[in-house]
């Protein structure tokens, strides 16, 4: 009966993933739209409206370019749990949409839905939701004197977790990012710090996130990419540093243009009950260009 229940489980999963999935591609394509009407035309912006495929390419490396994006990220992590024979594998929805304030600026949010289906061996396994973050990035749509893109806002972590799947707690705090591209090579940084303010969790989150990059874009629009998602945890004094080795290609099918990534994850450090040694992630990301 128990498997039973963990199958059906698994496969509303799958039907939430599916659902949520389509719901962010329907309103990016209605998003798209959106930008169209309201962009900017001067053409001193440097992240309005990426056209060529070179430019999307480019654009799908920033994390606050001017490009509606829906990234659908699986992630595959092993030796979990105090006994480390556990993995875990989750899909990450993070739908990118920019919104035209005005002529000079632009605000991006930035969302990631985690869906989690978490397998701790003896323990036993659950799946379902994770806690969703919502991170509002406000950028110039003007580059720097000296080439470079920047953002700030607020970042939300929201305690929407299934299934004890997250930290029972509502977090708030800064995050920003700053990146330059020139010569084919992006580089840069996004960062953020989350405080919790309420919730039912009994420990409080004080993490302090870090996601340095450095990418390199070829004339046949492959991208290679090497980043860490550090994240040092003030309350109990942990690090967590996963490194990235990732392959990027930027293709078409049909009219729809889109980016797949795939690599390998090192865990370089992690707490006790996190996951240790090589992991795994592959993106497919579709692009939704302002039409001109």
């Amino acid at each position: 009966m128990r498997n039973t229940t963990a199958k059906t489980s698994r496969k509303q999963n799958v039907l939430a993933a599916a659902l949520l999935a389509a719901l962010a591609i329907a309103g990016a394509d209605a998003c798209a739209q959106t930008v169209t009407a309201t962009e900017d035309a001067a053409g001193k912006q440097a992240q309005a409206n990426p056209q060529s495929d070179e430019e999307l390419a480019k654009a799908a490396l920033n994390p606050i370019a001017a490009l509606v994006s829906v990234p659908i990220q699986y992630n595959y992590d092993q030796n979990i749990g105090l006994k480390q024979d556990g993995h875990k594998n989750y899909v990450n929805l993070q739908p990118v949409i920019p919104i035209s304030i005005n002529q000079d600026w632009n605000l991006i949010s930035r969302t990631i839905v985690p869906l989690i289906d978490l397998d701790l061996g003896a323990a036993g396994s659950r799946s379902g939701i994770g806690d969703v973050t919502e991170s509002l990035f406000f950028s110039p749509k003007a580059l720097t004197e000296s080439g470079w893109t920047w953002g700030v806002g607020p970042v939300i972590y929201m305690d929407t977790a299934s299934n004890d799947l997250g930290a029972n707690k509502w977090g708030l705090g800064p995050t920003g990012v700053f990146l330059k591209q020139e010569h084919g090579w992006t580089y840069g940084a996004l960062l953020n710090h989350i405080w919790s303010t309420g919730g039912s969790g009994k420990a409080d989150i004080n993490n302090t996130f870090m996601q340095p990059f450095l990418e390199y874009t070829n004339k046949y629009l492959t991208s290679f990419i090497l980043q860490t998602e550090t994240t040092y945890d003030w309350t109990r004094d942990q690090w967590s540093v996963p490194i990235h080795f990732l392959v990027s290609q930027f293709f078409k099918v049909g009219d729809q243009k889109m980016t797949f990534q795939v690599g390998a994850r090192y865990w370089a450090a992690s707490p006790d009950v996190a996951a240790h040694g090589w992991g795994a992630r592959a993106t497919l990301t579709l692009l939704f260009p302002a039409a001109k």
